[in-house]
């Protein structure tokens, strides 16, 4: 997998597409580190599966593999428009694009439209109480990145964006979330905080200068 990413990163790279604005927008959608999109993908393939018996079809695999790579993007590109004034004064951030002033705030909005659309052409493929459900996973990839600044514990709502295609694929498959869509929704959201506050750890002592809230502060302090 990470051998064909390379490969298509290469002939990206040849024909001229990653220089300039188009190599921005890349590493603004953070195409050039897959392992989100895999964070991701790996709750809604454990749902699809288990809700399709061990058979999910190829308009589901297609939807969600194709959904989890847009709306990854494009949570990205939302935290660094909402994190814009902050990425300056993060060293881990600093040279993201839009902190670098390699875009502008219009070109991030325009992408980030894009991504959205993209994602909602590759759901309207789905039964209606998916589409239903989908609505829930736009609002919290536009909500979690302001969260940092009103609560210690904006890994519970990244946990929440990263876990919601758990109902949306047992929607898709069988049209009803059962208990058992909750339980796993739960526990990919628990796994999302622990994971993401031991990343938030390399931006604590930054975080504690701007402002910036996370588990990371919240559970040092305990």
């Amino acid at each position: 997998m990470l051998n064909l990413r390379y490969k298509f990163k290469e002939v990206l790279t040849q024909a001229g597409l990653l220089e300039g604005k188009p190599a921005a927008l890349w590493r603004l959608a953070r195409f050039d580190k897959p392992i989100g999109t895999f964070l991701v993908l790996w709750p809604a393939m454990w749902a699809l599966w288990i809700a399709s018996d061990g058979l999910p079809s190829a308009l589901h695999l297609f939807v969600f593999v194709s959904g989890a790579i847009a709306m990854r993007a494009a949570g990205c590109v939302i935290n660094d428009i909402a994190d814009r004034n902050i990425d300056g004064h993060v060293e881990r951030t600093k040279a993201r694009p839009l902190a670098a002033g390699e875009l502008s705030l219009k070109d991030a909005i325009i992408f980030f439209v894009v991504l959205c659309f993209s994602a909602l052409l590759l759901v309207l493929c789905l039964n209606t109480s998916a589409i239903v459900w989908s609505f829930g996973a736009l609002a919290l990839a536009c909500i979690y990145p302001f969260m940092k600044r009103y609560t210690f514990l904006p890994q519970v709502f990244l946990g929440a964006a990263f876990a919601w295609s758990i109902p949306m694929a047992f929607a898709a498959v069988i049209e009803k979330v059962p208990a058992l869509a909750w339980i796993i929704f739960t526990a990919t959201l628990l796994w999302t905080v622990a994971y993401d506050t031991i990343y938030a750890m390399m931006d604590r002592e930054d975080d504690l200068k701007i402002g910036v809230k996370s588990t990371a502060i919240l559970f040092g302090n305990a």
